[in-house]
């Protein structure tokens, strides 16, 4: 939109190559908070990407406000040895302490452990969806990843 625009008064954080690919130019070089920072963009589509495995699934869900209720949700995963990646929690606008519960799992939505942990929340979470199953990104040796950068 900066370059678009051609926006004087305005910048974009950005990898290199997007500069590059724009034609903008690099006012400031990793103007990230903190070394090992990583920021998540999701592409969304009905068709998968091609040779990429999903080992990834979020979801989210309500609980009824009792004791236990969070610690009952959590353990269908950890009774089946999956990993929680996220854990937000979020309140649900007019319904006073309650909340929607977003997680990361570190399974694919169809595998038989990641199904059954999901069939099993389903039993007492009011409102239970699947956001998405995808290929996590993973870091490759000797691949090169541009730090994000601030573009004029």
């Amino acid at each position: 939109m900066v370059a678009d625009a051609g926006l004087k008064d305005a910048g974009a954080i950005a990898s290199a190559r997007a500069g590059e690919v724009f034609g903008l130019t690099s006012l400031a070089a990793s103007v990230q908070d903190f070394d090992d920072n990583i920021t998540r963009f999701l592409v969304v589509g009905a068709t998968p990407l091609p040779h990429r495995v999903a080992d990834k699934t979020s979801i989210v869900f309500s609980l009824p406000n009792e004791p236990g209720s969070l610690f009952k949700a959590l353990s269908v995963f950890a009774l089946r040895g999956i990993s929680l990646t996220k854990l937000e929690s979020r309140p649900i606008q007019g319904r006073p302490w309650e909340y929607l519960f977003y997680v990361d799992l570190a399974a694919a939505r169809d595998e038989v452990h990641c199904t059954r942990a999901l069939a099993h929340l389903a039993e007492f979470a009011p409102m239970l969806r699947t956001l998405g199953t995808y290929a996590s990104w993973k870091s490759h040796e000797g691949q090169h990843t541009d730090p994000f950068e601030v573009m004029s």
